[in-house]
């Protein structure tokens, strides 16, 4: 009887700790996968020509038309102002990475690396994710690392999709030159603060082996 209290009070734990990780990385890819639907639909004109939702989600997951000779591929037609000064949405196009990093590159190089990339980033999560004990010191990455993977398969979603991942997040400073930020997305915000959360668990967990040793006489 005591073996079996164990053998629980062991796996409770580790299937807490991986519904956690499903349920937040699940929650980014909805949330930003949900904006971007609403917001190409209010944006672009891409969903005007479905009336029914199902339609409508058919063709936002569908590939994208042929781009126009404004750059895009689907026309715009609205910009929705939150904060003149500071935010506005307005619908872009990224073909690369996070905040458009990487998209001068051709895409005979592009696509491969972001899918092995996005791969490559779902296997160092998971793996790194099973490693965690459940110690109060890997809180932040408890937390941070299904944001970042959240993030991750949000913009890869896009990319298989259509080639290209759809930002709105206009941010700027008064629309001096210099001070606007590259658009993003949910899925950006998410491996951004993401990825903050776990530098804060690296310097956590310094500081608590630079206590250990210090108290070792």
């Amino acid at each position: 009887m005591r073996r079996a209290g164990r053998v629980a009070i062991g796996v409770c734990p580790m299937q807490k700790k991986y519904v956690l990780l499903l349920a937040l990385s699940l929650g980014v890819v909805v949330a930003d996968q949900w904006t971007k639907y609403v917001l190409l639909g209010e944006l672009t004109s891409a969903l005007d020509a479905k009336d029914t939702f199902g339609e409508r989600v058919k063709l936002f997951l569908a590939e994208a038309p042929p781009m126009g000779f404004d750059g895009y591929h689907y026309r715009q037609k609205s910009k929705i102002t939150v904060s003149e000064d500071f935010l506005r949405l307005s619908y872009a196009e990224n073909p690369g990475a996070a905040f458009g990093l990487f998209r001068g590159l051709s895409e005979a190089w592009r696509g491969p690396l972001f899918h092995l990339v996005s791969i490559g980033a779902v296997v160092l999560i998971g793996f790194y994710f099973s490693k965690l004990t459940g110690v109060r010191e890997e809180r932040w990455a408890y937390f941070g690392l299904p944001l970042v993977l959240g993030g991750a398969v949000g913009n890869y979603v896009d990319r298989l999709a259509r080639g290209f991942v759809i930002d709105f997040l206009d941010a700027h400073w008064f629309d001096k030159p210099g001070w606007i930020w590259p658009s993003f997305n949910v899925a950006d915000t998410a491996i951004c603060v993401g990825v903050g959360m776990l530098v804060v668990d690296a310097m956590v967990r310094k500081e608590k082996k630079t206590a250990q040793a210090a108290a070792v006489p």
